[in-house]
C-alpha cells in the first residue's frame, strides 16, 4: 500500500521591516507588486498572510498580558478596567475581557 505524503503544513514567513521611503509608496507591499509568477504570487501573498495572522495572535496576547499587568490589584498605580480601555481605544467591556485573557495568560506562565 502506498503512503502518500502529509500535506505541508506553510510556515509564516519573516516580517521584515521595508524601508520607510518604500513603504510610503502605495504601489509597493513586500515586492508582491513586481512578480511575475502567479503560482510564486500566491505562494509568497500566502506566506504573508500567515504571518501577519501570527503576529497579530502574538500582539494580542502582548496586550492582554500589559491590560493584566496595569490592573493588578497589587499595583500602587494600578489602571481600572475604564483606564485601561481609554489608553488601548477600546470599551471598556473589551478591556475587562482582555484583562481576563492577559490574567490567564500569566496564571500559565506566558510571556
Amino acid at each position: 500500500m502506498t503512503e502518500h505524503p502529509q500535506p505541508r503544513k506553510p510556515r509564516p514567513a519573516a516580517l521584515l521591516f521595508e524601508p520607510a521611503e518604500v513603504a510610503a509608496d502605495q504601489e509597493h507591499f513586500f515586492d508582491l507588486e513586481s512578480m511575475d509568477d502567479p503560482r510564486e504570487l500566491l505562494a509568497r501573498a500566502t506566506e504573508l498572510t500567515l504571518a501577519f495572522r501570527a503576529a497579530t495572535d502574538r500582539a494580542v496576547e502582548y496586550q492582554a498580558l500589559a491590560a493584566a499587568q496595569l490592573a493588578d490589584p497589587r499595583r500602587f498605580d494600578r489602571l481600572t478596567p475604564a483606564d485601561v480601555a481609554e489608553r488601548a481605544g477600546w470599551t471598556e467591556d473589551y478591556a475587562k475581557k482582555m484583562i481576563e485573557f492577559g490574567r490567564g495568560l500569566l496564571r500559565d506562565g506566558a510571556s
